[in-house]
């Protein structure tokens, strides 16, 4: 007489349990077995693969020449002597610039903020010393989640408004530099 009023209060209880302890599945879509992990909120790490590469030249030459005669002569009865007048003037100018430079390289960086369309802001630094020499690598930029590819990783190409900086200090920068003679002496002149 008092089981079945047991048993119908016992499922009662799980039920209710059941339903005060529901997960709410959105919450865990991101984190699936079938599901790559990309990133998509603040915090979330996104490796940049920074492969840049520039080759920019430029090339000028300017030739200028000018060539400028006045003469006047008598003729006539009246003999007038002869005057004759020259000028000339020459310019040649040429130069050249080129620029090439070359990263390649990983950094992870973190999810700063997610953009109105969902678009993530991202920020990462980089500091390698080795032998007292320095190198310091930071990117900023905006990358759009289909970029993302499904080792959470995105092309540094694909990162939008990209600031990337590569610096170094350390012996080797201090020794490609001028003197301090040497930049006295461009002071002056």
């Amino acid at each position: 007489m008092f089981g079945w009023r047991y048993r119908t209060l016992a499922w009662m209880i799980a039920c209710v349990a059941q339903l005060v302890t529901a997960q709410d599945m959105r919450q865990y879509a991101s984190r699936s077995l079938f599901a790559d992990q990309k990133a998509y909120r603040i915090g979330d790490a996104v490796t940049i693969l920074v492969v840049e590469a520039t080759n920019a030249s430029n090339d000028a030459q300017t030739t200028s020449e000018r060539d400028d005669d006045f003469a006047l002569r008598g003729s006539g009865t009246v003999s007038l002597p002869q005057v004759s007048v020259g000028v000339g003037s020459q310019f040649k100018g040429s130069g050249s610039t080129m620029s090439r430079g070359v990263v390649r390289t990983k950094i992870s960086t973190k999810v700063d903020s997610v953009l109105a369309n969902g678009n993530l802001l991202i920020n990462g630094k980089r500091r390698i010393v080795i032998n007292g020499e320095e190198q310091l690598l930071t990117i900023h930029g905006i990358v759009r989640t289909s970029d993302i590819l499904a080792d959470n990783s995105v092309y540094s190409y694909n990162v939008s408004d990209a600031e990337i900086v590569f610096e170094g200090s350390g012996i080797v920068s201090r020794a490609q530099g001028p003197g301090i003679l040497t930049k006295f002496l461009h002071f002056l002149f």
